[in-house]
């Protein structure tokens, strides 16, 4: 095969395993960068693998626990000179095709991988290379038939799309480390640019918060509240859209309602009215409410803060105070909670941190039921002079 027909074959395999020594640290420095992609590429395609494991039989990855398995099984074989190891797509998808499903398969090849060492390892020295690479393109045809879901990246999103085809084409052109290197500083790249351009907020309606109302009385009351939910985390990066998105909805809501004139000219014609009309006064009140509006935040999606983003929740906090609008908070961490009062002066009479959205409407509801007695009497006080 060799010398005849110019074919490449196997070659001699060392038999055995070599005497455990300690590996020799003085080549560090001319290989540290080398072997830092080595273990990248290594451990992103093991976890790759793990994850594509675990989706086809149903099972949780904990990545964490794959970095120590990885790491492990790359130490203790460094004293035994071995080369770094790490996940196979072809060696993986041949055991799907034999139909593998447990760690019995693994274990079962780690021995035939010995045997062949310590034994049939001499017979294999005219095995043609053609051969042992037919196996791995067959083994890697799931992997080559990844370019279907091209279509699925194009009809999603254009950009992953592009990230991928751009990242396969740098991993053939030059290598797999340098690929990698690419796909990870091109994703982050992008993400920084468009992660302050993701829709921070989410305008509800006070329904889709399943409260009932006892009479309509109630809901008439509580159309002055806004609901707002943060989905995305406040960090640096997003910090100054937030407050733009929230500063843009409370305008819109200014422009379309129709704030109540003076206070005084509304009590000055209600007073009026009750005297030509016993039941005016009702329809007046309704007309020119004296509540002030409220701003409540679900905070439910905010999972991740940083000192920038407190901030800017205390900025919106003021500047709504000035425009006369009470800002509640609903489903805060306490991490949330005590670094907003850390941060700033909260100058408020009542709660501001509440822990759902219905305690807040309660507290709402409570609150204005003593405001309206409050004003009842004094209207009472009023018509009786």
């Amino acid at each position: 095969m060799e010398y005849v027909y110019g074919l490449e074959v196997v070659g001699h395999i060392p038999e055995g395993l070599p005497s455990p020594k300690v590996p020799p640290m003085n080549v560090l420095p001319e290989v540290v960068t080398e072997a830092f992609g080595v273990a990248l590429v290594g451990y992103v395609a093991s976890l790759a693998l793990a994850q594509g494991s675990a989706k086809k039989f149903k099972y949780t990855v904990d990545d964490n626990q794959e970095f120590l398995a990885h790491g492990l099984s790359n130490v203790i074989p460094s004293f035994f000179f071995c080369i770094p190891s790490a996940a196979a797509m072809g060696r993986t998808t041949l055991l799907y095709s034999t139909g593998a499903r447990t760690q019995v398969a693994c274990l079962i090849s780690c021995v035939l991988i010995l045997v062949v060492i310590y034994a049939i390892g001499p017979l294999l020295y005219w095995l043609p290379m053609c051969v042992l690479a037919s196996i791995i393109v067959v083994g890697l045809k799931g992997m080559l038939m990844q370019f279907r879901d091209l279509k699925k990246y194009w009809n999603v999103d254009k950009i992953d799309w592009s990230i991928w085809v751009s990242t396969y084409v740098i991993t053939i052109c030059f290598a797999a480390n340098v690929g990698l290197l690419y796909g990870v500083v091109c994703t982050v790249v992008i993400l920084t640019f468009r992660f302050p351009r993701a829709k921070t907020l989410n305008l509800k309606d006070v329904k889709e918060v399943e409260y009932k109302y006892k009479t309509e009385d109630n809901c008439e009351s509580l159309k002055q509240i806004k609901i707002i939910s943060v989905n995305n985390p406040l960090v640096f990066l997003n910090a100054r859209k937030f407050h733009t998105d929230l500063i843009k909805i409370i305008q819109k809501d200014s422009r379309s309602s129709q704030p109540c004139e003076d206070m005084n000219k509304c009590e000055h014609n209600t007073l009026l009215c009750s005297f030509s009309n016993g039941s005016c006064h009702g329809e007046a009140l309704r007309s020119c409410p004296s509540e002030p509006r409220i701003l409540i935040l679900d905070c439910s999606g905010l999972h991740l803060f940083d000192y920038t983003g407190v901030s800017v929740l205390l900025e919106v906090y003021t500047d709504c105070k000035s425009r006369h609008i009470d800002v509640l908070l609903a489903h805060c961490k306490a991490s949330l909670i005590k670094a907003m009062q850390y941060g700033g002066n909260l100058e408020s009479d009542n709660p501001v941190f509440f822990e759902s959205i219905s305690s807040a409407i309660d507290a709402i509801r409570i609150h204005r039921v003593r405001l309206t007695a409050g004003n009842y009497s004094k209207f009472s006080e009023q018509s009786e002079v």
